[in-house]
């Protein structure tokens, strides 16, 4: 069972894909979502998104701040910018 993951940030689509697990740097601390998780809405600080795909490699994406919704094993990451090295799309349907 897989989660279906996409990151946005203004300038367009940053992530989109299946992962069987992700990280992300939640206010209170670090935080994961596996599939049939509760639904979840929840602001994110300056850290890492962490995306496990259920096979390949795991994908790093380093954030400023943003949020993010969990419902229905999709998850979609409204981030407000980017670190520099984060340009590029990350695309894994």
């Amino acid at each position: 069972m897989a989660l279906k993951i996409k990151i946005l940030s203004p300038a367009g689509m940053v992530y989109y894909g299946e992962v069987a697990h992700v990280t992300f740097p939640g206010q209170a601390g670090s935080f994961s979502v596996y599939p049939l998780h509760a639904p979840i809405l929840s602001t994110l600080v300056k850290g890492d998104i962490v995306c496990y795909p259920s096979a390949g490699e795991v994908e790093k994406i380093t954030v400023q701040s943003g949020f993010v919704e969990v419902k229905n094993d999709h998850i979609t990451v409204c981030v407000e910018q980017l670190t520099e090295q984060n340009h590029k799309n990350h695309n894994h349907g």
